[in-house]
């Protein structure tokens, strides 16, 4: 175990601030909770666009979070924050991989092969986090990258991927259990954006600042109006 703080991001009312709370309190787990609100959300929002170069509404809403709650780590005097990245590509935790068979979102007709498309997305993925979290005075360490896991994983069949059942990340929940409670090991788990309402709540300061849905991609003009207004 290691002697060091947990730290969860979201609004108050998110399901990710809940479940890091109650996981937290089972394990007795010395936890920092981020509270979002639209003002520290707002005022991120330019910083985390031009540290990752990016303006998409994805892409934004998946960097706030992590931004926000890594500036909360370095002002605490943390230079290295341990994060999950590659759980969902390495161990078939996407429902177009469950679902690839039939899911139009993959080529792939099987587990391992649509599992194999998203891992040509982690570069990406990966170099956005990077840039933020060091934007915000933070080094990534992504412990289930190492080459020994990454190994691991990809060896692993497709029925311990997705079970017939279609339970996701089953190895990777049967690994969880050596060291959680199956409460824990076994608990569905949100996306960032969505598990810390940061997605809905950037949607939200983009129709209040004037950007219609109706007109499409309104979140992205809404970042660029930010990033323009506080230029200079």
């Amino acid at each position: 175990r290691l002697d060091a703080p947990a730290y969860a991001v979201g609004f108050p009312d998110s399901h990710d601030l809940g479940a890091a709370r109650s996981a937290a309190a089972r394990l007795g787990l010395d936890l920092q909770s981020v509270e979002l609100d639209h003002e520290r959300l707002a005022d991120a929002v330019p910083r985390v666009a031009r540290a990752t170069g990016r303006t998409n509404a994805m892409d934004v809403g998946i960097a706030l979070p992590l931004f926000v709650l890594a500036e909360r780590a370095s002002a605490d005097g943390v230079d290295r924050l341990a994060l999950g990245q590659g759980a969902d590509e390495l161990f078939g935790g996407y429902a177009k991989v469950a679902g690839a068979r039939t899911d139009p979102r993959v080529e792939a007709e099987t587990v391992r092969g649509a599992r194999r498309e998203l891992l040509g997305t982690l570069p990406d993925q990966l170099e956005r986090d990077v840039l933020g979290l060091r934007a915000a005075g933070v080094e990534p360490v992504t412990p289930l990258l190492h080459d020994r896991v990454v190994r691991a994983a990809l060896a692993l069949p497709g029925e311990l991927l997705v079970t017939d059942r279609g339970d996701r990340k089953w190895a990777l929940r049967l690994a969880a259990r050596d060291a959680l409670p199956d409460r824990l090991a076994f608990r569905e788990k949100k996306a960032v954006q969505y598990g810390s309402l940061a997605a809905r709540e950037l949607d939200r300061l983009a129709r209040r600042a004037g950007f219609k849905r109706h007109a499409g991609d309104h979140v992205r003009r809404y970042v660029e109006h930010r990033v323009a207004g506080t230029d200079g």
